[in-house]
């Protein structure tokens, strides 16, 4: 059930298209350009024919007055073929340099428009994160952030400017065909009908739900690649090698079918469209020859009727064309429209940060709260009715087995999460209620596992604090115990490190993170498992520096090392949940 929700669409093709059109405001004028320079564009091709018609059509009628056959269009007839062919010439030149601009304004728009909704996607991700981010699937936000809005090129280039185009074009042909005769021209409005609507809606439903499939399974694919790549090593040490190529090829392969299911649809809509072309040209023919038998249309609507109804399925079969591709494309808006409408866990406090000279004036940090706090991921309770009150000036440990909700604390002093009951105070105010960018200036947070950037060390410890100078980066390395390795290193604090930080050890990457926390110098310090991959004269090093620093700061260390609580001012044991 779990993964049929998951690749099963949420609204109608409509709404995706009307959420995406939605976007076009700021760029509504360019849009409304390229809709009337493509209509243009298209009536200059599809009369450039209708007059290459008249050409000839002006010789047979020539001879057709001199018999006594009555004409309907005299015009046709006092026009010099001179002056016909020259405006041909005309017309053709107008076409290139029309169909040019109308092409150049959709493809602005497609990749402004894709740049803005790249910042909406990351502006979302932001607001997520941590909480609703915590597990996810992380090939499938990168499909998502990648060739989904990629994807998206299409609708905006080649989708809304040619349905309103084929929409224009259609209707001035029906009103031009129809100035022959009312029922040719209501006989070619239902054949653009069937080729630009109902061909398309059917081929859309029928391939919709195999489109968002094919789009769900295609991230899954990346990340199940993702994945492989992350744990190469050990899938070499393990010998797993050949299993999970076989498994790579498994899914390619389903992948291969899905793509092979929809191309044979695509095959299908194609053959039905020229199908129709073809039968609606013949039938208009065969139309005007009877309504001429009843003297309702002179002999040149004959040939005019049937060359334009030829000439102008262009504008709809670009339509129809769409829904092979749109079935995709409207897979790949549901995927991001759904992920920008998706509400945090965590709403942010707005609010801006106090300014340094502010803080400083009468100021003093008064540490933090836990006040009965029950909180639970889904239905499994972490803490249940916990308290805590952390000192300001001093070093409080947690120590405890792992499972037991030292990180969750953490966590919640830093709202990642909100409590379920009780409440969270730091510096004596909710953190529900402390603008985010507050809170997070207030707080240092190392996390078990040191995330580092493709950049250079120098830059990775600067993340803590934008604009640090190269000595302050320094200074903080000098108390993480990470200063001297650095200046081991070919390029010193310039050194990049690789993807992931693979290029340094796990106590290298740890030591790092600590570095940041110092550089930031926030009042408060929550540390979980600091030193868990350091040896024990970097842990004394480090510990040192802590200890140092609580003059100053309110730290809380979480840990599963009794080494590491020596330096704690209190101690506090957990178990499931419960302090004692």
């Amino acid at each position: 059930m779990k993964e049929e929700t998951k690749v099963t669409k949420r609204r109608s093709a409509l709404k995706i298209m009307g959420s995406l059109i939605g976007l076009v405001k700021p760029l509504l004028h360019i849009m409304l350009a390229a809709i009337l320079l493509g209509t243009l564009g298209y009536l200059c091709a599809i009369f450039l024919t209708i007059l290459a018609g008249q050409v000839i059509m002006h010789g047979i009628l020539t001879g057709a007055v001199k018999l006594g056959v009555p004409i309907q269009n005299m015009w046709l007839i006092e026009t010099p073929v001179k002056t016909i062919i020259t405006v041909m010439i005309v017309i053709a030149v107008l076409r290139g340099i029309l169909h040019y601009v109308e092409q150049y304004c959709n493809h602005f728009i497609a990749f402004k428009l894709l740049a803005i909704i790249r910042h909406k996607v990351f502006a979302a991700l932001r607001k997520l994160c941590p909480a609703k981010l915590e597990g996810r699937d992380k090939g499938n936000l990168i499909s998502i952030i990648t060739t989904d809005i990629e994807l998206l090129e299409v609708f905006y280039a080649h989708t809304i400017s040619p349905i309103a185009i084929a929409t224009l074009t259609s209707l001035i042909m029906v009103f031009f065909i129809g100035s022959y005769h009312w029922a040719a021209g209501l006989f070619a409005l239902a054949a653009y009908l069937i080729v630009g609507v109902v061909i398309p809606m059917w081929n859309g439903k029928r391939g919709s739900q195999k489109g968002m499939e094919f789009r769900t399974n295609f991230g899954e694919l990346n990340s199940f690649v993702l994945d492989s790549l992350r744990g190469l090593d050990e899938t070499i040490q393990y010998g797993q090698g050949e299993q999970r190529k076989e498994q790579m090829s498994e899914r390619s392969r389903n992948l291969a079918k899905m793509q092979e299911l929809l191309s044979k649809m695509e095959g299908a809509q194609r053959s039905l469209t020229n199908m129709v072309i073809l039968l609606a040209s013949f039938g208009m023919l065969a139309l005007t020859i009877s309504l001429y038998g009843k003297s309702e249309m002179g002999f040149e609507g004959i040939l005019t009727c049937t060359i334009a109804m030829m000439g102008s399925f262009g504008p709809v079969v670009a339509l129809s064309s769409l829904s092979n591709n749109l079935n995709q494309t409207l897979a790949s808006g549901e995927r991001v429209l759904t992920l920008l409408e998706e509400k945090p866990l965590v709403e942010e406090i707005p609010g801006d940060v106090e300014t340094a000279e502010e803080e400083s004036v009468n100021w003093s940090f008064t540490g933090a709260e836990a006040k009965n706090v029950t909180f639970a991921y889904e239905n499994e309770t972490i803490l249940d009715h916990y308290s805590l009150k952390l000192q300001p000036g001093k070093i409080t440990g947690i120590h405890g087995a792992s499972g037991s909700g030292k990180s969750t604390l953490l966590k919640l002093l830093m709202r990642f999460w909100d409590v379920q009951d009780g409440s969270v105070a730091v510096d004596g105010a909710d953190v529900r209620e402390i603008p985010t960018r507050h809170l997070r200036d207030m707080e240092s947070y190392v996390t078990q596992e040191t995330h580092l950037f493709h950049d250079s060390i120098a830059n990775n410890i600067a993340l803590a604090k934008p604009g640090a100078s190269r000595e302050e980066i320094m200074e903080a390395a000098k108390k993480a115990s990470i200063h001297d390795f650095i200046m081991t290193l070919p390029k010193g604090y310039d050194t990049e490190v690789g993807e992931l930080g693979d290029t340094l050890s796990g106590g290298e990457k740890q030591r790092i993170g600590i570095a940041r926390a110092f550089l930031h110098d926030a009042p408060m310090i929550l540390m979980d498992e600091p030193t868990s991959n350091l040896d024990s004269l970097n842990e004394g090093i480090i510990l040192k520096s802590l200890k140092e620093s609580a003059r100053k700061k309110t730290i809380v260390l979480v840990s599963h090392r009794v080494s590491t609580m020596n330096v704690a001012d209190v101690v506090y044991e957990m178990e499931n949940g419960r302090i004692s």
